[in-house]
C-alpha cells in the first residue's frame, strides 16, 4: 500500500518539515556529485558517514561520543538511491506536517532527531558486529508515523492498493495503513535477523523502522502539545 495524501487538516505552516525535506535533498545531490568520481568514492563516503554497527561498538568501547553520535546524525540525511529518498520524503511530506502542527516547530525537530537516534540504536543492537553501513531517514520518519498512528488513527489516507494485476485507490483509516506498514516491518525484521550477519551487501534496515515507530509512539505521549492559541491563532 502506497499512501498518496491524508485528509487531516493542519493549522500552521510546517517550516521544520520543509527544512528537513530540503536538507535531505541537498545531501542527496551532494552524494550524486561524489558519485561522479566513481562508485568507489561513494562507497567510501557511505562507509565513513553511514551507521556501521561495528564502528559504533568500537567508539562506544572507547567512550568516543563523536564516533557514536555523528555518524547517526549524518546518516539520517543520506540516501542510497532516487527511489529511497523520494519514498522517504513523500511519506514525511504526508504525515510530518500534522505532527509538527501538534508539537510546534522546535519540539518537532527534537522529536524527529530523537526518533532517528532511537531507530539507529535499535538497528545497531540487533546487528552487532555488522560491517554493513546503513543510511536513510526511514527510522526518524517511522517515528513520525508512530506519532501519527497515536494522534490521528481515524484520519483517512488515500492509498494506492495493488490487487493482483490491477491498482486501485482507497481511502483507508490511518491506523490500518500505518499498522499494516509496521506489521510488515516487524515480520520482515524477524525473518531476516538471523541471516543478516552473513550478508555482504546492504538491505533494508527493518529493525530501524520498528525502533523508530515504537519510539514515536512513546515520545508523542511524553512531549507536550503546543498551546492551542499558537496552533489556531486565537484563544
Amino acid at each position: 500500500m502506497i499512501p498518496i495524501r491524508d485528509d487531516q487538516p493542519r493549522f500552521s505552516t510546517p517550516f521544520v518539515n520543509y527544512f528537513i525535506v530540503a536538507l535531505n535533498a541537498l545531501a542527496f545531490f551532494y552524494e550524486l556529485s561524489i558519485q561522479t568520481q566513481g562508485h568507489r568514492a561513494l562507497d567510501r563516503f557511505v562507509y565513513q558517514f553511514g551507521i556501521v554497527p561495528s564502528h559504533v561498538e568500537v567508539a562506544l568501547a572507547h567512550l568516543n561520543l563523536a564516533g557514536i553520535f555523528l555518524p547517526i546524525l549524518i546518516s539520517m540525511f543520506l540516501h542510497g538511491s532516487w527511489l529511497h529518498i523520494i519514498g522517504n520524503m513523500w511519506v514525511l511530506w504526508i504525515f510530518g506536517d500534522n505532527i509538527e502542527d501538534h508539537l510546534g516547530h522546535f519540539t518537532y525537530l527534537i522529536f524527529y532527531l530523537i526518533s532517528g537516534f532511537a531507530a539507529a540504536f535499535a538497528h545497531i543492537l540487533l546487528n552487532l558486529g555488522s560491517n554493513i553501513p546503513s543510511v536513510g531517514a526511514s527510522g526518524a520518519i517511522a517515528g513520525v508515523m508512530g506519532a501519527y498512528f497515536v494522534l490521528y488513527p481515524r484520519a483517512r489516507v488515500l492509498t494506492l492498493v495493488p490487487l493482483i494485476i490491477f491498482f486501485t485507490f482507497w481511502w483507508l483509516p490511518a491506523w490500518i495503513v500505518l499498522g499494516y506498514w509496521f506489521l510488515i516491518q516487524f515480520l520482515s525484521g524477524a525473518a531476516t535477523s538471523v541471516a543478516y550477519t552473513s550478508q555482504t551487501s546492504g538491505g533494508v534496515a527493518f529493525w530501524a523502522h520498528v525502533g523508530g515507530f515504537v519510539a514515536g509512539i512513546v515520545l508523542i505521549k511524553l512531549f507536550p502539545e503546543r498551546p492551542r492559541r499558537m496552533r489556531y491563532g486565537t484563544w
